[in-house]
């Protein structure tokens, strides 16, 4: 059976991942008040945690603007695509394993707002994963059949 992830549904994830990237800066500060546990750091550690959460607004960017670019490219079933969506795979399945096993532990604030977007972010890390674990799947298949 020939699988195929279509199109719009990566372009959807390519968007979905760039809004991330934008949104960061306004969870941290709104929802977890990054930017005062940040204080209480030393001064180098403080320059650490904020250049960690500039990678992560960085690849969550890269990866939607990569999906855009390339979009026939991440499906074309070769050595690169299958590393490309691997990566970005493995990615995502990091971040949905530690979204639910680590960050249930801390609070959000309680505001109906705060608790739609926790379970519309969540629901986007799992189709981000859905997306490109299928892609690496499909992409791993035909490159093996080759």
């Amino acid at each position: 059976m020939k699988f195929e992830i279509p199109n719009w549904l990566i372009l959807l994830g390519a968007a979905g991942q760039m809004f991330t990237a934008f949104i960061y800066p306004y969870i941290r500060h709104k929802v977890f008040d990054w930017y005062n546990d940040i204080k209480k750091l030393k001064p180098l550690n403080q320059e650490i945690a904020k250049t960690y959460g500039r990678y992560i607004q960085g690849l969550n960017f890269s990866f939607g603007l990569i999906s855009v670019l390339f979009t026939e490219e991440l499906k074309n079933k070769t050595g690169l695509a299958v590393a490309l969506t691997g990566l970005i795979a493995a990615y995502w399945t990091g971040k949905l394993i530690t979204q639910f096993s680590y960050y249930p532990m801390y609070q959000i604030p309680r505001k109906p707002f705060f608790k739609v977007g926790e379970v519309l972010m969540n629901t986007m890390f799992v189709s981000f994963c859905l997306i490109f674990v299928g892609l690496f799947v499909s992409n791993l298949s035909g490159y093996l059949n080759k």
